[in-house]
């Protein structure tokens, strides 16, 4: 992802309320998932436990391995690193 075509909000220990504000929107329009990642941590890539049946059909749930990872896991596993380097770029 490169941010070159995006303009980064840049800190200003003077306004940090405005430009928490305008980074959280701007990692926002990135990407749905970024502002949360930062924010809770990083995402849990998740699989369906096939060995376990429930009576009530809903399937229970396994974190992956990294080995399991699809291209698409690999993006969401990815995105707080990303999210900081983009703070950090706004930090000049």
């Amino acid at each position: 992802m490169s941010t070159s075509h995006y303009k980064i909000p840049m800190f200003s220990k003077e306004d940090y309320v405005d430009w928490k504000i305008r980074m959280q929107a701007h990692l926002a329009a990135l990407v749905d998932e970024m502002c949360a990642v930062i924010t809770e941590g990083p995402l849990k890539i998740m699989k369906p436990n096939l060995a376990f049946a429930t009576s009530n059909g809903e399937p229970q749930f396994l974190e992956k391995s990294r080995h399991e990872y699809t291209g698409e896991d690999k993006k969401k596993a990815n995105l707080r690193g990303q999210g900081h380097s983009i703070q950090d770029a706004g930090q000049g």
